[in-house]
């Protein structure tokens, strides 16, 4: 009864401030994390800026507003867009691309393709997202409000192994892009070209020109460009040396196609921040320069930074430059961008009580979205359908409904209540820990009974098998008279994230009283991701009819 009036007071606040701010994403509440908060409440922040997997950040500044946006990769929706007043606290606001071209190829779980390192502009009133497909080509999108609805994916320049892709709009109108190139899928590397592409960003009008080859030099494994122009220089800010040990480059010239002038501007140094790797350039109104970049933290996924950038002699310098050798080095700590005024903290949204016919936007699905993965309701909850497993089904790389979000900090407890309802033997659902390894507890089916279970997988890319243990069972009776049997039990979870990923597993029957279960389990990212967690359900394979899990709330705490 208690949790019952509370979610009707949540839900009629919630409605009163709908009412009061409209469809205004950026006038609804602002939502603080408890646990992981950059601003220190004193002028000073903290890195990273977002403990969470915000791969290839890029940002642009419109006014007293930033946008950033990031690689989306497999999970749909993609393309996140957060907005931010001072650089430090952020609100995810939106998602560019609600599905993902080619759509029937993308409808099954294609780990480590899709969006890659996007980059995102403003100009003449209008946003434009870039990004390399490596598989496909160049793809563009635009939109008046990046709050709202973005075009149709626009595939600019087709192809394999263009990625990390960024346009500079040129004084005389005419417009470029530089980008990197995938060995994997053209048989190069290391080199970035420039392309003039049409005023209307619709097609290539040249054919590239290389700008830049890292390969035989210290500065090898580059990509990652980001095209400016400032006081009559264009220059490419790009990393090189690898994402986990490499550092950034600064390259001008004052001919767009070059040559260029090359200079180490941040690098690891004495600190203990790896890469540190791509990123974007941004100016305050107040005219201080920043940049954005990810830190690599394995199963964390790649972290967001926000270093303080100096111009000297026209050259970037980005940190801390304690020896005055031009190169700085990533800050921990920091003072606060002056963005002449103080805004209040805030951070990405975690937790969902599923109380809208909107998803949180922290939630993806591991491919695109079909209406039989399931729905939201104003009913309190979100519905999960089963995945009716292939015949040939060895592991989840193949499972496409997965709902996940990303890990929120080193430390956290993610805790989840449950209906789990079943029509048919084998049919289960639960709470996944999702990367290159994998590990869920899960309710299944089985005779009589509701068994509790924990299964994990190793390598998962690998296809190898799940090994599962059994850890309670509970009588399972049919929930109604009349129509199909149908077996439902209600079932908290409950996920514990300790430093360094290990994460401990618990269940309970009323929500107070865990009880830890299974075995400690090590998260592994995934495929250019960080490991997530959330939801599933799934079928076995040959099934007629689909149970369903019913999600009550998802919390993310201490």
């Amino acid at each position: 009864m208690k949790e019952t009036k509370y979610r009707w007071f949540k839900s009629l606040m919630f409605l009163c401030s709908a009412l009061l701010c409209g469809t205004n994403v950026l006038a609804q509440k602002k939502y603080v994390s408890e646990v992981w908060v950059s601003d220190q409440g004193d002028g000073t922040y903290i890195n990273p800026i977002l403990h969470a997997d915000y791969s290839d950040p890029d940002i642009c500044a419109v006014g007293g507003d930033f946008y950033m946006t990031a690689s989306s990769f497999n999970c749909v929706p993609g393309l996140p867009i957060l907005h931010s007043k001072d650089l430090v606290n952020w609100r995810l606001i939106n998602h560019a691309l609600k599905i993902q071209l080619p759509k029937e190829y993308f409808n099954a779980p294609r780990h480590g393709k899709g969006v890659w390192a996007p980059s995102i502009r403003y100009y003449k009133n209008e946003f434009y997202i870039f990004w390399g497909d490596p598989d496909f080509g160049i793809y563009r999108i635009k939109a008046k409000d990046p709050a709202g609805d973005w075009s149709e994916p626009l595939l600019v320049k087709p192809g394999k192994g263009m990625i990390d892709v960024t346009p500079l709009w040129d004084e005389d109108g005419r417009v470029y892009i530089v980008n990197a190139w995938a060995g994997s899928r053209s048989g190069i590397n290391s080199i970035l070209t420039v392309t003039e592409l049409d005023q209307k960003c619709e097609r290539a009008i040249s054919d590239p020109v290389m700008v830049f080859d890292g390969n035989a030099t210290q500065d090898h494994t580059v990509e990652g460009p980001k095209f400016y122009k400032r006081k009559g220089y264009y220059y490419i800010m790009a990393p090189a040396g690898g994402v986990e040990q490499g550092w950034q480059l600064a390259m001008r010239s004052k001919d767009i196609y070059g040559p260029y002038e090359v200079k180490k501007v941040m690098a690891q140094g004495n600190t203990n921040i790896n890469g540190p790797h791509q990123g974007g350039l941004v100016e305050t109104q107040t005219g201080e320069s920043w940049f954005i970049n990810f830190q690599d933290k394995m199963m964390y996924g790649r972290v967001i930074h926000l270093n303080p950038v100096k111009w000297i002699n026209d050259w970037p310098v980005i940190g801390t430059d304690k020896d005055g050798d031009g190169c700085g080095e990533p800050v921990s700590r920091y003072k606060k961008p002056n963005v002449g005024a103080v805004y209040p903290i805030e951070t990405p949204i975690e937790s969902d009580e599923f109380d809208t016919r909107q998803l949180g936007l922290q939630w993806q699905w591991h491919a695109n979205y079909q209406d039989n993965f399931g729905f939201p309701s104003q009913m309190g909850f979100m519905r999960i359908y089963g995945h009716t497993l292939s015949d040939s089904f060895i592991n989840f790389w193949e499972v496409p409904n997965l709902l996940l979000q990303k890990f929120p900090a080193e430390e956290f407890t993610a805790t989840t209540k449950l209906k789990v309802s079943t029509l048919e033997e084998g049919e289960k659902a639960g709470l996944i820990v999702m990367g290159w390894d994998y590990c869920y507890l899960a309710l299944e089916k089985k005779g009589d009974q509701f068994v509790l279970q924990q299964t994990l997988c190793k390598d998962a890319e690998q296809m190898n098998p799940e090994q599962t243990i059994i850890l309670e069972s509970f009588p399972a009776k049919p929930e109604n008279d009349i129509g199909p049997s149908i077996f439902s039990r209600t079932i908290f979870m409950r996920l514990t994230v300790n430093q360094g990923g290990r994460c401990i597993f618990a269940f309970s029957n009323d929500g107070k009283t865990f009880t830890q279960v299974g075995q400690p389990f090590q998260a592994r990212q995934g495929k250019w991701i960080g490991a997530k967690t959330g939801l599933f359900a799934t079928n076995p394979s040959g099934t007629s009819k689909r149970g369903w899990v019913d999600v009550d709330w998802f919390r993310i705490t201490k």
